[in-house]
């Protein structure tokens, strides 16, 4: 059967869309590793120190992960078959969670199938359509998405302006409010003025929903987070953290009071209406967690490199912003310019990704580091020269 017109126009305002893309320098492309996830990886017959990654202790591929992944194959099975509430909890779920919950020192912590999914359930189990969500400006794609999910209203108040949300939320006749916000911004590598944030919601009696993906496992003493970090404990606090990111595997741990995972295991639908994660994916995060309670020198190896980093770029007269995580971004404003330094890099041995809007705000395109606890000292040391060579030319 012919197309129909409609479907000719349907068809034709996508290539249009997508040749606008590529225009802007914005259309995105896979690579395709032909190695595993690590400080080096190789694409085809390259082999490039990897600073795109989030696997920021290197975990990924570690011996001890695989091990626990194959002892639960072994003895569970892969799928889980069901969703959680049906009968697709089995043992390593439960002690997973347990076990997250101890490590940082919360309640009861939820293990969902990802960070996405989490936001998503936090916010729409917690919000209603006489709520307001209270959004970061620079919070990341999840929650922007959860805060629409939530069905009330949506405020965006301008990146850590604690001020300005504090008017927000004095104004706010919501009867339910949630602030959300990333604990340490994808983009940016900076952290949330959560102590602030707290004291804002106790005043306006609102949950805080904190986004801890880039913090666990590279914050906190052992890891243990954003919170830890900063020493702050509120009854106040829903926190996602990823696995998928310094912990090596993939899924999410969300923890906060006991009555509020309660009602998310009662009303989060990305957490009821999902098949459970594979039980090894479960296990893989006990023994992340086990590793790093028994041992803090992956972390401080990790710390070690972004203070050597940081000192490169300082010597090289790199204008780096403040950032005490493992993300350090370089701002170079155009896409085609982040895109043509990526390019460099990549010639010179450094795989490093340009980042571009939607990602972050026009005229902000930046080339994003990421640090492992698996690079070595000389090679962040090369790459700060790398991305000065870059700047010049």
């Amino acid at each position: 059967m012919p197309d129909s017109p409609t479907h000719r126009t349907a068809a034709a305002a996508l290539d249009a869309a997508l040749a606008d893309l590529d225009a802007r320098s914005l259309r995105r492309t896979r690579r395709v590793l032909d190695s595993p996830q690590g400080a080096h990886v190789r694409i085809g017959a390259r082999t490039l120190v990897n600073f795109s990654s989030n696997d920021y202790l290197g975990l990924a591929n570690d011996r001890r992960l695989r091990d626990a992944a194959h002892a639960a194959i072994d003895r569970y099975g892969f799928g889980a078959g069901a969703s959680p509430l049906v009968s697709g909890n089995l043992r390593p779920h439960a002690q997973a969670e347990e076990r997250f919950a101890a490590f940082v020192g919360a309640p009861r912590a939820l293990l969902f199938a990802s960070g996405y999914a989490a936001n998503l359930g936090i916010l729409a189990a917690l919000g209603g359509r006489d709520g307001e969500v209270f959004s970061d400006a620079l919070n990341h794609a999840c929650l922007v998405d959860g805060a629409r999910l939530a069905r009330g209203k949506v405020s965006v108040y301008p990146h850590g302006d604690v001020d300005a949300l504090g008017e927000l939320l004095a104004a706010s006749a919501a009867t339910r409010k949630i602030v959300a916000s990333d604990a340490v911004f994808s983009m940016d590598g900076d952290i949330a003025p959560v102590a602030a944030l707290v004291r804002l919601c106790e005043r306006h009696d609102a949950w805080l929903v904190l986004d801890d993906a880039h913090g666990i496992g590279v914050l906190g003493a052992h890891g243990r987070g954003t919170l830890d970090h900063l020493g702050v404990r509120s009854e106040r606090i829903v926190c996602m953290a990823t696995l998928g990111k310094a912990l090596g595997g993939y899924g999410a741990f969300v923890t906060g009071p006991a009555r509020v995972v309660e009602w998310l295991v009662q009303r989060a639908r990305t957490y009821i209406y999902s098949t459970a994660l594979p039980p090894a994916v479960a296990a893989v995060a006990s023994a992340a967690i086990e590793l790093l309670e028994s041992d803090g020198a992956i972390v401080d190896r990790l710390h070690a490199r972004i203070a050597a980093f940081r000192r490169a770029c300082a010597e090289e007269a790199l204008g780096l912003s403040t950032s005490e995580t493992a993300i350090h971004p370089l701002i170079v404003g155009a896409a085609e310019t982040a895109l043509a330094m990526s390019r460099a890099l990549e010639d010179g041995g450094f795989l490093v990704p340009a980042i571009r809007p939607p990602t972050v705000p026009e005229g902000t395109s930046r080339l994003r580091v990421s640090l492992s606890a698996a690079h070595t000292s000389e090679e962040v040391r090369s790459l700060a020269a790398a991305l000065a060579r870059c700047r010049t030319r």
